[in-house]
């Protein structure tokens, strides 16, 4: 599909050549991809934001929802050995854009159908989480935030191995990663950045055939953080209270593993292009985070360079695990407290949109998303008392680009 075929020359790993400025030197390649884009909500009585972003808009016009830059080089030392190193600019955690280390590996073609990188890559948790920071290679101006809010993970510090071969028409792909990743969790209760770590495995495989796409993955790792206040707040008092062994399982603070799966298709056939995406979220050890199944379903139809789309998404929050103990009912405060906090969320969107490829480079997207927030409003943050349980309509247009 020509998506594809961009995005793996944009982002330089599968030896595919792009257009790219080579400062002189024929084997260092310097390309790039970014958005500007402005978005506005309907209330300012709840924070739409996207996964893991404080910011977002709440009635407010801004362009940090969705805009970004990123910069790629990649050095060919041999026909086996290359280095590629990405920055992207965007906001997320903070309150301004800020510039970090997306990629940073060495790779290493063993053969034509295999290659080691080590450095800094992808975690393959979901069907685009090898370009879903191109706006460009997307159709919609960004990834459904009930599916992708389940896990903020992108990149970790270890190594990977590709493996590609074609059976026919039928063309297989295979990536088993291991890495540690470290970042930041943006905890809209207490609008705090806790740091996090996580030793991470995980593996992808896909299969394209023609214009379809199938794709299976599975990641697992060990979260941990010492710096979640609010949790740790109620842990110390539950211990204070003879309630260790409850604080010991909600806690994080000495690593609790999570598992997450993804299954995705994409199609582009005849102009008609589908995207959908099925994610689960599941705790390997008790902890106060919650299990979780996640979908979307975009369709759209081309016609010509214009190509509208509808999207539904749906996020179904488990709740946490964990058994409260009957003995906590003395303490009703508290009881309260920790029984809210494990309970269920849950989240729906209908998502319309057009994308035109005006340039050869470029596309204007348009998108309003409809969000309807349920148990616990969702995802939205910052929710006042008159704005529980409320839609909230979200208008966004931009301009994708890569050069």
């Amino acid at each position: 599909m020509k998506k594809r075929l961009l995005v793996a020359a944009l982002l330089g790993t599968l030896g595919v050549s792009a257009q790219a400025a080579t400062l002189g030197d024929e084997n260092l390649t310097i390309t790039g991809f970014g958005t500007l884009a402005a978005a506005k909500s309907n209330t300012e009585d709840a924070r739409f934001t996207r996964s893991n972003q404080r910011e977002g808009t709440a009635g407010t016009t801004t362009i940090g929802l969705d805009s970004n830059l990123g910069l790629q080089a990649t050095y060919s030392f041999s026909d086996k050995l290359s280095a590629t190193t990405q920055i992207l600019s965007r906001k997320s955690t903070g309150d301004s854009f800020t510039t970090e280390l997306a990629w940073a590996f060495v790779k290493y073609k063993i053969n034509d159908e295999t290659a080691v990188r080590l450095g800094r890559v992808v975690v393959p948790s979901f069907l685009i989480s090898d370009y879903q920071n191109v706006g460009y290679a997307n159709t919609m101006m960004r990834p459904p935030i009930e599916m992708y809010g389940q896990n903020i993970i992108e990149n970790a510090d270890g190594a990977d191995i590709n493996w590609q071969h074609s059976y026919g028409d039928t063309n297989v792909t295979a990536q088993a990663f291991v890495g540690v990743a470290r970042g930041k969790s943006y905890v809209a209760s207490t609008h705090t950045e806790p740091r996090y770590h996580a030793p991470a495995a995980g593996f992808a495989v896909s299969a394209e055939h023609g214009p379809v796409t199938l794709r299976f993955a599975h990641v697992q790792g060990k979260l941990t953080s010492t710096e979640v206040t609010a949790i740790n707040s109620l842990t110390d008092t539950l211990t204070k209270l003879g309630f260790a062994q409850l604080a010991n399982d909600i806690s994080i603070k000495d690593g609790k593993r999570m598992a997450f799966t993804s299954v995705g298709l994409l199609a582009d056939w005849n102009n008609i292009v589908v995207q959908a995406e099925y994610g689960m979220r599941r705790a390997k050890e008790p902890v106060y985070l919650s299990e979780s199944n996640a979908w979307y379903t975009m369709a759209g139809y081309r016609f010509g360079k214009v190509l509208p789309y509808y999207a539904h998404a749906k996020y179904d929050g488990k709740g946490s695990t964990l058994t409260v103990p009957a003995a906590l009912a003395a303490v009703p405060t508290l009881n309260a407290t920790v029984k809210g906090m494990l309970a269920p969320s849950d989240q729906s969107s209908d998502i319309l949109g057009v994308r035109w490829d005006f340039a050869k480079s470029a596309a204007l997207k348009v998108q309003v998303d409809r969000v309807k927030p349920g148990a616990k409003n969702g995802f939205l943050s910052d929710v006042t008392p008159a704005g529980v349980g409320k839609n909230v309509t979200v208008v966004a247009a931009g301009v994708d680009f890569v050069f």
